[in-house]
């Protein structure tokens, strides 16, 4: 992509009543435009980087065997009915509307109801099960604290993944399996070696579950884990009961104390909505079952949010290569000699038809508006054509991360990006 035909530009400053550092950086950079408080459009560059994290999931998430698919946002009250959740005493965060007819309806906050429902169309046998589906779809909480950019919001981008399983055993042996698949996901990311699996309260579920929590200053919870070990526990949860019940002692571990962010969550759901709205099954008895469920969830602007917190200088944002808009930013600096343009134009072409992503700074503008505007952007290289390159024979490539320089040809720089 052209850089000129980017209809998006950085700006000096973010908006003076956003808080948090990835809004500021991404609303700088031109990633997103912020609507209201918690409200945000993907631009561009911005959509190309939600995109990566969606690939990254769902590659992740097809390994297992899970199945896409895609519900509908628009939720029926008489389901939510069933089990308590249409009453706002109970879920405090609904977006809620009336149809012209008169019929409430609500803006989905999660879909454990939704999908439990349409499971019962589809599951009559314990040879159906078990099924693992899964979506990439948009959810609307009336969030009261949304002073955290984009991860945490009044709409955003959720994976949430619900597995139906014949019996606790076999939910059980899906639920270990997705401690790894999460871990692959945020690895992928960059973040996998400051998230940790956190032992948490199950809530009404269960008496545990887990948390995958990034140690970040941005987040709103804290955190006790050992580095080493790779343990961590909720501060809030809980006491000495939870090492117990998990065979642990608390006194083999050096736990350090940190804020975090919940980047996803696991929970076993058990029978509580498939006995409500009755998903069952025959087994080999004949005899008639519940279903055994749990919910796997990941807020994917929040994770791009936590990405930005911790990857980021005083420079701007520094992307990991895997989610990054684009692999090269291709810098042109601005000369009378046409000789330099058309190296760039030719370096872009060979890049781009070798499969590299490249955002082209083609703009007539300085060579220091230009490198500072890379800077904000994030994009993992720099490659720098400009009279001095020409000369040399090699472009200038600067890593974003480290500052390294080296001076590579185009095939030496092809051969390093394709290998």
């Amino acid at each position: 992509m052209k850089q000129s035909q980017l209809f998006t530009k950085t700006r000096r400053e973010a908006p003076k009543d956003e808080v948090s550092k990835n809004a500021q950086l991404l609303i700088r950079a031109g990633f997103v435009h912020k609507e209201m408080a918690g409200v945000y459009s993907y631009l561009p560059l911005g959509l190309r980087v939600l995109n990566k994290i969606v690939g990254i999931i769902r590659e992740e998430l097809d390994k297992v065997g899970a199945q896409e698919m895609l519900m509908t946002t628009l939720q029926q009250k008489d389901v939510w009915e069933t089990t308590g959740r249409w009453d706002d005493t109970v879920v405090d965060d609904w977006f809620k509307t009336t149809l012209k007819s008169g019929s409430e309806l609500g803006l989905a906050f999660t879909h454990e109801e939704a999908l439990t429902n349409i499971m019962r169309t589809y599951v009559s046998s314990y040879k159906d099960l078990p099924i693992y589906a899964y979506q990439f779809q948009t959810k609307f909480r009336n969030e009261m604290r949304a002073k955290s950019g984009i991860m945490r919001g009044k709409e955003f981008l959720m994976k949430d993944l619900y597995d139906f399983s014949i019996n606790k055993a076999e939910h059980d042996k899906f639920y270990e399996r997705m401690k790894d698949v999460y871990m692959n996901i945020f690895t992928r990311v960059g973040l996998g070696d400051r998230t940790y699996l956190t032992m948490s309260s199950g809530g009404s579920f269960s008496k545990y579950s887990f948390e995958f929590q990034t140690v970040t200053d941005a987040g709103e919870d804290v955190i006790i884990y050992d580095p080493e070990k790779r343990v961590s526990i909720n501060k809030d949860d809980y006491s000495d009961e939870i090492f117990a019940d998990f065979g642990l002692r608390k006194e083999d571990f050096n736990f350090k104390e940190a804020k975090s962010v919940e980047v996803g969550d696991i929970y076993t759901l058990g029978e509580k909505y498939s006995k409500a709205l009755g998903l069952t099954y025959k087994d080999k008895e004949g005899v008639e079952c519940s279903v055994y469920m749990g919910s796997y969830g990941i807020g994917v602007p929040r994770l791009m949010g936590t990405i930005v917190e911790v990857f980021s200088d005083t420079k701007g944002i520094v992307w990991p290569e895997s989610v990054a808009p684009f692999r090269v930013h291709l810098v042109e600096i601005m000369s009378d000699n046409a000789d330099v343009h058309a190296e760039a134009a030719e370096l872009y072409r060979e890049l781009t038809e070798a499969g590299v992503e490249v955002l082209w700074d083609d703009r007539d503008a300085r060579a220091g508006e230009k490198f500072a505007d890379s800077d904000l952007i994030g994009i993992p290289l720099r490659v720098v054509v400009s009279e001095k390159t020409l000369a040399a024979g090699k472009f200038e490539c600067v890593n974003r991360a480290t500052g390294k320089t080296e001076h590579k040809s185009t095939s030496e720089l092809i051969g390093h990006l394709t290998a």
